[in-house]
């Protein structure tokens, strides 16, 4: 019995431990986002994150994921910013490397909420139908929200009101 936790849920999987994490995900787990778009291990539509890593879900036996943290793009948070840069930078357009795309900016971002062309460049994930430059886009919009979240906030306090109405200057009396 393999057994690792996806998206959150602790699983144990009664499969070969040779199975390919890809098929145990769609045909054991019914998680779907995850696809198998080629022969040749090339697309990376079949992209995960493992332990945080971007990793082809169609190259991982189940047995190398025993214990690990193994995350879709189901299993990113509703509020992620790739969620709502997607949708601004209208990135889609047949869908289907969409969530492989999301699982490997996902992980770059973790690490990187500053990527240059050229990082972004290189990830691995192919488009067949040529939304690269959008999804390039989007990844650069996520970033900067990114950014903007962990930037400190000005924070008021109580003692932020003690020197109001306090001044250096003269208090009337001509010193």
């Amino acid at each position: 019995m393999t057994r690792f936790t996806l998206n959150g849920r602790p699983l144990a999987f009664d499969l070969d431990p040779q199975t390919p994490l890809l098929f145990a995900l769609r045909d054991a787990a019914n998680i779907t986002s995850a696809k198998y778009g080629c022969d040749d291990q090339s697309c990376h539509a079949c992209t995960v994150l493992v332990d945080g890593q971007a990793v082809r879900s169609c190259t991982l036996t189940i047995a190398r994921a025993e214990g690990a943290v193994v995350q879709t793009v189901e299993g990113l948070a509703p509020d992620d910013p790739l969620f709502s840069a997607w949708e601004d930078e209208q990135v889609s357009l047949c869908g289907f490397c969409d969530p492989g795309f999301m699982c490997a900016l996902s992980a770059l971002l973790a690490v990187n909420s500053a990527p240059t062309e050229e990082e972004l460049a290189a990830i691995p994930n192919r488009c067949p139908c040529g939304a690269g430059p959008r999804i390039r886009k989007a990844a650069q919009l996520a970033a900067r929200r990114i950014r903007q979240a962990s930037a400190p906030q000005a924070v008021q306090t109580a003692d932020s009101n003690l020197t109001e109405g306090f001044s250096l200057g003269s208090g009337g009396d001509g010193n």
